[in-house]
């Protein structure tokens, strides 16, 4: 080692510096404490032996200043010293030093101290160096995370978070969080708006929200049911995730042309509808964790409820309700129906609960994994459905082709092709920014085949919100008894010079229903009062496509929907719109 020894009486220095050379050390000699901190800053040495009283700059100044040079660095510095009081010696210890050599010097005693302090320097450099290892590791796993991070973002984006009607707040507690909450906009209208919490806090608790992320937004687009999501997340999750971790979620599917919200509740804290006259509904859990239950036993069922434009619905994970004050008490879900009920004019309910609850905290952020997220059901006409994303494939897609696709018996009740027939109309390079309208046009012909055709349901049920119960009560049990029906759907479409024409036609083997009068039913109920619950289904794609042609009572329709590439043309061309009635022979 290298031993810098720090003595102002030379016959001291020069037996100290013979014994310490003798025990197989290099010796470096300073008369005074400047001496001593000059050297030290020039040779870096191991230990320091430093005489207490000496000229210039006593030991005891020059071991502070060593002591700030040294840094993190251990350099185990002894005194060496003739001194006998308590007090004296308690101030070269406080001055930095490690240990006392009395005067006059041992040589077994010497030894065993310099031996000791260097097993001691070693084992203090092995700790600094794991501990920078560990550091380093840190902040190379925290680079990491925020890489996957922002490619996590990348594909569980916000979607239409932003949005004027929606309002939401999420506060990670770490890089990653166990939280998600996606939304997105319908392609026939309306928002879909998945909330989940994964067991945990971080990066393993984010795991599954790739996955989830990945089946919300596909399926979403291509127009799957918000059941039908529910239960592919929860197959998918199932398969992934290890024993004893799942996801507890909310879903909520608003759709603003029809005045409906379906809910879905897993595990999650009471979500709440309030409506727009101050009445307030909660919305509790009604279901096992998405990632519990397999796919034969898990239920996607939804509660649906009738709204209108001003009403609000809420849901949140359980860091709202689980958020703490100084004093340790939990706001707590009764906390929660106490804000919403005591909601002032022009207050909305998401304000109110975030200034509640930073209150409560004394907090402006929270600090565990929190998510709130409320939506707001406005007129269908305001509502904007975000289509005029790029194609999300480079590859050039079909533009003149026919196909013909049936569904039949039990087909009809266990599964929707409407996102198939999406998914083939949008391969056509720029139809994809018309997916909304196409959607419209696709899901009100096979409801209108399914329903009033081979279900032979009557929309006169769904004259009042108490008869959409009855109506889809009525609709499931008709559903078990499509033996011998069909529903076919035959697809052309063509490249025009602006865009592109697509030809739809769709049969089905029903009894047909009495379509003859259907628009002069329909002039009557536009010019009657108060809300109105159905009957305008065919009325919107007749004004959506270029012209309308019906067959017989209704089982044969043809449509012809013109679009334009062009930016701003939206597809709608009322005053070509031509609608006609062909009676078989």
């Amino acid at each position: 080692m290298k031993v810098l020894i720090a003595e102002d009486s030379d016959s001291d220095r020069l037996i100290l510096s013979a014994l310490v050379r003798r025990l197989g050390h290099r010796v470096f000699e300073a008369r005074d404490g400047i001496e001593a901190v000059a050297l030290f800053v020039e040779i870096q040495p191991d230990i320091v032996l430093l005489d207490a009283l000496m000229p210039r700059m006593d030991g005891m100044e020059a071991a502070r200043q060593i002591k700030v040079l040294a840094g993190e660095q251990m350099v185990p510095l002894i005194f060496l010293s003739s001194l006998s009081d308590a007090t004296e010696l308690a101030r070269c210890l406080e001055a930095g030093g490690d240990d006392f050599l009395v005067k006059p010097y041992n040589r077994v005693i010497l030894e065993a101290k310099i031996n000791a302090f260097n097993r001691m320097r070693l084992m203090h450099r092995v700790l600094s160096d794991q501990r920078d290892q560990i550091r380093r590791q840190n902040e190379a796993l925290v680079e990491e995370q925020r890489i996957a991070r922002r490619v996590f973002d990348n594909v569980a984006h916000t979607g239409c978070l932003n949005a004027d009607n929606i309002c939401y707040h999420a506060s990670p507690m770490s890089v990653f969080n166990g939280d998600v909450l996606f939304a997105a906009d319908r392609p026939g209208g309306g928002t879909l708006i998945f909330m989940g919490d994964f067991t945990g806090h971080g990066l393993p608790a984010a795991i599954g929200a790739m996955p989830v992320a990945e089946i919300f937004y596909g399926m979403a687009t291509k127009g799957f049911s918000a059941a039908d999501i529910l239960r592919e997340i929860n197959r998918k999750l199932c398969k992934i995730l290890p024993t004893g971790m799942f996801c507890c979620g909310a879903m909520l599917d608003a759709d603003f042309k029809l005045g409906q919200l379906r809910t879905w509740n897993g595990g999650l804290p009471d979500g709440w509808l309030v409506r727009a006259d101050g009445e307030r509904i909660a919305i509790p859990s009604g279901h096992l964790p998405l990632g519990v239950q397999s796919p034969e036993q898990f239920s996607a069922s939804m509660t649906v409820w009738s709204v209108v434009p001003g009403d609000q619905v809420i849901v949140m994970t359980d860091g709202f309700p689980e958020s703490s004050n100084k004093q340790g008490q939990q706001f707590g879900e009764a906390r929660v129906g106490q804000v919403l009920d005591q909601l002032q004019p022009g207050e909305t309910p998401f304000h109110a609960l975030m200034a509640k609850v930073q209150e409560f905290t004394g907090k402006p952020e929270a600090t565990d994994d929190l998510t709130v997220c409320a939506l707001r059901i406005i007129p269908y006409r305001q509502h904007q459905a975000q289509n005029d994303r790029p194609p999300e494939s480079a590859l050039l897609g079909p533009v003149d082709w026919h196909c013909v696709y049936e569904v039949r018996e039990q087909t009809l009740a266990d599964f929707s092709p409407l996102p198939l027939l999406l998914h083939i109309c949008m391969e056509v390079p720029g139809l994809r920014r018309k997916s909304g309208e196409v959607y419209t046009l696709l899901s009100e012909l096979y409801n209108n085949a399914l329903e009033h055709g081979v279900l032979q349901l009557p929309s006169e049920l769904k004259a009042s919100p108490e008869g959409f119960g009855h109506y889809y009560q009525e609709r499931k049990r008709r559903l078990s008894e499509t033996n011998g029906h069909y529903i076919r759907f035959s697809l052309s479409h063509q490249p025009t010079a602006i865009g592109g024409q697509l030809k739809v036609v769709c049969e089905d083997s029903g009894q047909g229903y009495d379509f003859e009068h259907y628009f002069e039913k329909l002039s009557d109920v536009n010019q009657a009062s108060g809300p109105r619950y159905a009957g305008r289904g065919l009325d919107m794609v007749r004004r959506m496509a270029r012209h309308l042609r019906v067959h017989g009572r209704g089982n044969h329709v043809e449509l012809v929907y013109d679009w334009e590439a062009a930016e701003g043309i939206d597809g709608v061309q009322p005053d070509c719109n031509e609608t006609q009635r062909i009676a078989d022979d």
